[in-house]
């Protein structure tokens, strides 16, 4: 299945963030949500209208770091560090930050990507070259990301670092962008003082924004004089409020302490205050009480396919897998393209371990792989239903693929070779199970 090699790079550039030997501290992973990627789109979708981009042509990802983080992974792609989003405070400071990464890549500060790559490491250029070549040969986007995200360790901050023309230049399309959508541009003030101060200290002591998006008193000044001087048209930005909502509500819930989060919400009854308690009372674990608040809240709101996940999530995850299958496949009904309903629903119906279901779940992952194939735990998911469902080489490259994104090309390589040996010469399968073991082995040349 073919992939764009806007759709590749992306992958690769956001392998070479996630695989930086910089972030020695902490473990970092994606969490791919449906509802908060969502929520990111629905606060960028005016920004974006601004900008003259294509919303759905976007991608909106979310880093598991508590420090403070955004940046531009690809002409496609923005990601965000949990620890940025809840350290903000209004929708309008999340959508400032979003203008920023968009500003980034409508200006055409990644085409200068590739040349300045050249000052961040053999290895990572190597992951690159590779994966553009296996898509540009092979047409096999999935194998090609995977050799992208398994090569690619060079260093995150000499590639992603923007020059201190290019962030005068991204502000500045920044706060013409709000100001066309309606939003206050004060907004990318009070995100510019939260990292006010930061370049004083040791580099081991900033967040990472600051060391790829240089901070200059010049910076701040210019921003106060484009909110001073903005005359922003009265829009109505109850979407965006609404959907800031629901993302700093579920994240909190998610990432917090469930005290946290009932201490905040009280005794409030409305939807967004059900929704923080269902996931509260699973975390604590009361699954009695997380199952019946998360009846209420698709209740009070019917029809959210989000939510219905999040039902369907707490029934898998207390493994009520009838309940869960019946939830799942009523949200993937109510938004039929969304991948990670889909392997949800794929997931529940594995649990049930039976031939009907198995087959079921093969066709559920199956789609959610043609929307989102670079996800290992849909990758994990997928192999099993090739398993049971008496498929050996497909469950082998997908165990390759799997282990490609998560950087081990030698054990990707194995299942490859086995992959290989099942699989029809020629077929897709067998092709993406040779890029890998030629990457593999040009890896270990190195």
């Amino acid at each position: 299945m073919r992939r764009s090699l806007n759709h590749l790079i992306c992958a690769v550039f956001l392998a070479i963030n996630i695989c930086a030997a910089a972030l020695p501290a902490q473990a970092q992973s994606l969490i791919r949500d449906a509802e908060i990627e969502r929520s990111l789109r629905e606060l960028a979708a005016p920004l974006l209208s601004a900008a003259g981009m294509s919303t759905q042509r976007m991608n909106f990802w979310l880093l598991s770091d508590d420090r403070l983080n955004a940046f531009v992974a690809g002409p496609r792609t923005i990601v965000m560090h949990t620890g940025l989003i809840l350290r903000l405070d209004t929708p309008e400071q999340v959508q400032a930050v979003l203008a920023h990464e968009i500003a980034h890549i409508a200006n055409g500060h990644l085409s200068r990507r590739p040349a300045n790559m050249q000052a961040s490491g053999r290895l990572a250029r190597l992951g690159l070259a590779l994966a553009i070549a296996t898509a540009a040969i092979t047409g096999s986007g999935e194998a090609a990301a995977g050799i992208g995200m398994g090569t690619a360790g060079a260093s995150r901050r000499a590639f992603f670092a923007h020059t201190r023309a290019e962030e005068a230049s991204a502000d500045k399309s920044a706060a013409r962008y709000m100001i066309s959508a309606g939003i206050d541009p004060v907004a990318m003030v009070d995100v510019l003082t939260v990292f006010r101060g930061q370049e004083a200290l040791s580099t081991a002591r900033q967040d990472p924004y600051v060391r790829t998006h240089p901070l200059t008193r010049d910076r701040l000044r210019a921003a106060e004089n484009a909110a001073s001087q903005a005359r922003v048209p009265d829009r109505d930005n109850s979407n965006s409020a609404y959907w800031y909502a629901r993302l700093q509500g579920k994240l909190s819930a998610f990432l917090r302490n469930p005290g946290w989060t009932f201490q905040r919400i009280g005794d409030r009854q409305d939807e967004l205050a059900l929704m923080r308690r269902a996931i509260a009372h699973h975390k604590t674990p009361n699954p009695t009480r997380a199952i019946a608040t998360a009846e209420k809240l698709n209740e009070v709101r019917p029809n959210d396919p989000y939510y219905t996940e999040l039902y369907g999530q707490i029934l898998f995850e207390n493994r009520r897998y009838d309940a869960a299958v019946a939830a799942y496949r009523e949200a993937a009904s109510l938004a039929p393209r969304e991948a990670q309903i889909q392997a949800g629903l794929g997931r529940a119906l594995l649990a049930l371990k039976t031939p009907n279901a198995d087959r079921e779940a093969l066709r559920a992952l199956q789609i959610a792989y043609s929307r989102d194939p670079i996800d290992p735990r849909l990758l994990r998911d997928l192999a099993q239903a090739y398993a049971a469902n008496d498929q050996p080489g497909m469950a082998s490259i997908t165990v390759a693929e799997r282990y490609a994104l998560r950087g081990k090309l030698d054990d990707a390589a194995i299942h490859a070779r086995r992959a290989a040996g099942l699989l029809p010469a020629g077929s897709p399968g067998e092709r993406r199970a040779q890029d890998i073991i030629r990457a593999a082995e040009r890896a270990r040349d190195r």
